[in-house]
């Protein structure tokens, strides 16, 4: 994958926009900002999964009144939203942890590839070595293991009313750990697999664009 300005600029643009969230996110958390503001942008990500759902719906009619209800129930909840920012953001980080954990997790069961061996697969057009096959089998356990003890930690301070380090911990360093984890992987992947083995980062990037691409096709063809 060749790097062009166009590409480094949105590279550059998409880590502002993810640092901005983290410290607005840690703020409203915090209490040190605005509680509409907060809740807003505690909501806006779950307001727009249930947008593009009823987007799917063939019939305008369906579409207007669901987005009419969506707007109906903010209106009604808002009261109580603008009071529990905290909880907000705690499900939010919660429920993305999970989804991600159950994501990757659920791959390793029955009898078809792990997550990270379909990315492998679909960067290397289909053809993996075994050790590349096992090696990325155990890289789906690492990720789902992460994730689920995100989950358990940022619970864990929540509900223990640790709610500075809860703080820091959901919206300061869940990125930076992610991150983390992308580094030691590769760093284990240059000692683990032979040379002809190993992807580069852009063939990761290239493989997790052609999976998600090929999920989103096979959404669209059976609504």
């Amino acid at each position: 994958m060749k790097l062009t300005p166009a590409i480094i600029l949105r590279g550059l643009a998409l880590i502002i926009l993810v640092i901005t969230w983290a410290v607005l996110a840690h703020l409203g958390s915090a209490g040190d900002a605005n509680r509409d503001f907060s809740a807003a942008l505690a909501t806006a990500p779950i307001v727009a999964i249930g947008v593009m759902l009823l987007w799917r719906a063939s019939n305008p009619l369906w579409i207007a009144l669901g987005c009419f209800a969506v707007l109906a129930l903010l209106a009604w909840a808002w009261p109580a939203l603008r009071q529990n920012v905290p909880l907000l953001y705690y499900i939010q980080h919660l429920g993305t942890n999970l989804a991600l954990a159950t994501l990757f997790g659920r791959s390793l069961f029955g009898g078809g590839e792990s997550l990270v061996t379909q990315f492998a697969r679909m960067a290397h057009c289909g053809a993996i070595s075994g050790a590349q096959a096992r090696y990325t089998r155990q890289v789906t356990i690492a990720w789902t293991i992460f994730f689920l003890s995100t989950a358990l930690v940022s619970s864990g301070l929540f509900w223990l009313g640790q709610m500075a380090a809860w703080s820091i911990f959901a919206n300061l360093l869940t990125v930076p750990m992610v991150a983390l984890m992308f580094i030691v992987e590769h760093l284990c992947r240059q000692r683990i697999l032979p040379p002809d083995d190993r992807s580069t980062i852009a063939d990761t990037i290239r493989g997790y664009r052609a999976a998600m691409q090929h999920r989103t096709d096979t959404l669209a063809n059976h609504p």
